[in-house]
């Protein structure tokens, strides 16, 4: 039997326990039943935001966005394509700075998109700047 991770349900929010051999069997949260890996990034406030750093065993991939910004609006697809293909060996979420200035303000973005990924709390990688799916897939392969 391999080790229990915790997964933070993208839906409710809710700290999941689960067996880490079980990731691709298509887990669904115990206590609001939507799955756990939708293969698409998750929205993320300044109200679940520290839940969804601190509380995942996984790799968490956090989109700093806003809706005005032309090259946030040109790497979303890739962003979610991303998502598809990488999930659930890691989590992707969203942050739109513009709605929730607060964690993009503790992590002093200055520029957008900034992607950064977090593992047990801490940022571990960041960069700056649109990319396609390739580079995004290159990028988190040098980092994970």
């Amino acid at each position: 039997m391999s080790d229990s991770i915790q997964v933070v349900c993208g839906n409710c929010d809710s700290v999941v326990r689960l067996p880490g051999n079980r990731l691709k069997d298509a887990p669904h949260c115990p206590k609001c039943h939507s799955p756990l890996f939708a293969g698409k990034p998750i929205d993320l406030t300044e109200t679940n935001f520290d839940r969804h750093v601190s509380r995942s065993d996984l790799p968490l991939v956090v989109d700093f966005w806003a809706p005005w910004c032309g090259p946030c609006i040109a790497m979303a697809p890739f962003f979610e394509a991303t998502a598809r293909q990488l999930e659930p060996k890691m989590r992707f979420a969203k942050l739109n700075t513009q709605d929730e200035p607060g964690p993009a303000s503790r992590f002093n973005i200055r520029s957008i998109p900034t992607l950064i990924v977090f593992r047990a709390g801490k940022e571990i990688a960041r960069q700056s700047g649109a990319m396609d799916i390739a580079g995004l897939t290159r990028w988190l392969s040098s980092v994970v």
